[in-house]
């Protein structure tokens, strides 16, 4: 009788698990669907830096042990977060794209989010070297939006479907490497800690020196003086 080990175990219940996110995407297959493209998005919150969308396709032969333990990026450790990100690269196809503090400045938050996503989709539709049909779905985490004809919105999607769980990570670390480079530049303000959001040392650091090029103006009010607005 062969005895599998305490680690093996748990890397087969992980597979499974992801079996079961990647469960709803293989039906869309089989009722014919050629492109099933999961997306989601990060930053929407954050005082500083761009909001990030990726768009991901598994593929209707996704096989879910080349990523054991995929999950809602905000279940995992930025360790674990990083490992699945590289598993991912080479399992899935992914565009990534951020739509810059300027343009959530002068367009507001949710059109530059929306922004996000289609060109996120559209760097897929360029890379693979098609266009969506009106069988293909694109599943989005949360409420619907009618971004896409082809749209289904599936509320905490990120926990629930394979696709949109590895667009949740591919986001999250494509942000975050940005946001780590962009301290080297911005050393006052942390963002290789705070990513952009809201800390304590990032209030402190706006009080003391103001805004950056990185800086959402509209998204910064409540930390300065009106005067700099």
């Amino acid at each position: 009788m062969t005895t599998i080990s305490s680690k093996e175990q748990k890397r087969l219940a992980l597979i499974q698990k992801g079996e079961a996110l990647f469960a709803y995407e293989r039906e869309l297959y089989q009722r014919g669907a050629r492109y099933v493209i999961g997306i989601d998005e990060v930053g929407r919150g954050a005082l500083a830096g761009p909001v990030t969308a990726a768009a991901v396709i598994l593929g209707p032969r996704w096989d879910p042990s080349c990523a054991p333990g995929l999950d809602d990026s905000k279940k995992l450790s930025a360790k674990r977060r990083f490992e699945l990100a590289d598993q991912l690269a080479e399992c899935a196809q992914s565009s990534i794209a951020h739509v810059d503090a300027n343009i959530i400045d002068e367009r507001g938050i949710m059109t530059a989010l929306y922004q996000a996503m289609r060109l996120a989709v559209e760097g897929l539709e360029t890379q693979l070297g098609f266009s969506l049909s009106a069988d293909d779905k694109v599943l989005i985490d949360g409420l619907p939006i009618g971004l896409f004809p082809q749209e289904e919105a599936i509320v905490k999607g990120d926990g629930k479907i394979a696709c949109i769980a590895a667009a949740s990570i591919l986001a999250k670390v494509a942000r975050d490497n940005l946001m780590h480079s962009a301290a080297d530049s911005h050393p006052a303000y942390g963002f290789d800690s705070n990513k952009g959001y809201g800390s304590s040392q990032h209030q402190d650091a706006l009080a003391q020196k103001g805004l950056s090029q990185l800086h959402r103006r509209t998204f910064c009010r409540n930390f300065l003086q009106d005067t700099l607005f």
